[in-house]
């Protein structure tokens, strides 16, 4: 059972990445599915997330016109979307599996499963 994050890298403010989160030994379509941050010295916080239908998503507020989350269950792996780049969002980025489904959370100890994590480097 694990997850697998990558698409991390540096980019300068202004840009975009695509970060990706495929799973191996379980499936994602019965469960809500989260992204998180990081970044040095600072608590893990939630970014987005997405229930397991994908019919409902959650942001923080600071990624909000900017970030998106969407999943191909087909491929297992869910996707964030991460436009308009600000140095502020630098860190390490992690997904993360809910072991229920239904409406999604940024709270990260309901996650069971997480990813090794992918770093993301903004430059200004």
């Amino acid at each position: 059972v694990q997850l697998q994050a990558s698409g991390g890298g540096l980019v300068q403010a202004g840009g975009s990445l695509r970060l990706s989160c495929s799973a191996s030994g379980f499936t994602l379509d019965h469960r809500d599915m989260g992204w998180f941050r990081q970044a040095p010295g600072k608590e893990r916080e939630g970014v987005l997330c997405i229930s397991s239908s994908g019919g409902s998503t959650y942001y923080t507020d600071s990624v909000k016109g900017r970030f998106s989350i969407s999943r191909d269950n087909a491929k297992n792996t869910v996707y964030l979307q991460m436009n308009s780049l600000k140095p502020e969002d630098t860190a390490v980025y992690y997904c993360a599996a809910d072991p229920l489904q239904g409406a999604c959370t940024l709270i990260p100890g309901i996650y069971s499963t997480w990813g090794q994590g992918t770093l993301v480097t903004v430059s200004s």
